[in-house]
């Protein structure tokens, strides 16, 4: 343990570190660095195609949002059946009967 504490003439010593500047070679018109032209050789924006693109994916998350509350409800249904049964009560079941009313 006597290792780790250092010697009187090492204690508190202060190292001296230089700063180094990166060198960045001067690009176009004195930039400091080159531009990103050359990264973007690809096929022109095909604005049309991105737009339907967009359309078909704002319509997907809307049938997802659609679905997923359909099976919320579902699932909200079957357990209020569910505690009714459960809970011992008869004809827990929604069943659509005829109006009494003879005109309609």
């Amino acid at each position: 343990m006597s290792s780790n504490v250092p010697r009187g003439d090492e204690r508190g010593r202060v190292l001296p570190f230089r700063r180094v500047q990166p060198r960045v070679p001067p690009g176009p018109e004195g930039a400091p660095i080159e531009g990103v032209e050359k990264y973007a050789q690809g096929e022109p924006d095909d604005y049309r195609q991105r737009m339907i693109n967009n359309g078909l994916a704002l319509l997907a998350c809307i049938l997802l949002v659609v679905a997923g509350i359909w099976i919320a409800n579902t699932m909200a249904q079957m357990r209020r059946n569910q505690d009714c049964v459960l809970s011992g009560r008869r004809n827990c079941a929604v069943i659509p009967a005829p109006s009494a009313d003879p005109t309609k």
